[in-house]
């Protein structure tokens, strides 16, 4: 009986292994994009900016032209080649200290000026590569090295929700929220993507998709225990769905 062929490797990415922590949804998110990338056909015209933080060697995981931005800096500097180059598909993967804390000014304008890329915003609500401190997006209550005692509200203030802020403007066709902790969400957080990048290529504007993702690490969780608290407790407060489709007035 000859065995039957079930993975294939997405034609957008190389042979690289990845450095991701076990458990996490990085690697993930990484591929849906490189599948989005070949279904569209648009490997040969497209330009990644990648982030500083965990996902700082996509560039190593994608066989795509790249750009790699300072900490923050992605939507400046996908804003500045998409402007060079307007018949590139342009976009940015960031994690939410990246595009919510040190890059907030570069993502709010790049969404009022309405700029023709793609940002997609990998949310785990902590810093993951620089040792676990507190985030924009880490939850009230939630232990991170800056906040043992969980985060607090009155000293802290609230978690940043980016996508439905972002959501407001005149300038953002397409905003919307996905997670990748189950199958039947990898398979929605996929099409959501490729949506994103159909948004930029029909000319219609800023697409922002944020995408709720694990860190077993730095959570100090198994990746099956990750998986269960962000479905209780990062799910609750950053629930999923489109805030705004191209066509559609902001509020």
């Amino acid at each position: 009986m000859s065995a039957a062929k079930v993975f294939t490797k997405p034609a957008s990415m190389t042979d690289k292994i990845m450095h991701f922590c076990p458990g996490c949804t990085h690697g993930i998110i990484q591929r849906l994009v490189a599948e989005v990338i070949d279904e569209l056909d648009i490997r040969e015209n497209t330009i990644a900016v990648g982030p500083v933080g965990c996902a700082v060697f996509c560039y190593d995981y994608w066989d795509v032209d790249f750009h790699q931005a300072s900490h923050g800096r992605a939507p400046a500097v996908a804003t500045g080649v998409k402007r060079v180059h307007p018949d590139k598909v342009v976009f940015s993967l960031q994690g939410d200290g990246d595009i919510a804390a040190i890059g907030t000014t570069e993502i709010v304008h790049a969404a009022a000026r309405g700029e023709k890329i793609s940002c997609l915003f990998v949310n785990n609500s902590i810093y993951g590569m620089t040792g676990g401190q507190m985030a924009p997006t880490t939850i009230v209550g939630q232990k991170t090295t800056t906040t043992p005692g969980g985060r607090d509200s009155n000293m802290a203030g609230y978690p940043v929700k980016l996508t439905e802020m972002l959501a407001v403007l005149d300038g953002t066709a397409y905003s919307a929220r996905v997670s990748v902790h189950n199958p039947a969400n990898v398979i929605k957080a996929k099409k959501v993507i490729k949506k994103a990048f159909e948004v930029q290529i029909k000319g219609e504007g800023f697409a922002i998709v944020e995408i709720l993702s694990t860190c077993p690490t730095n959570w100090g969780l198994s990746p099956v225990e990750s998986i269960k608290w962000l479905e209780e407790n990062i799910l609750p407060y950053f629930p999923i769905g489109e805030f705004k489709t191209p066509g559609e007035v902001s509020r």
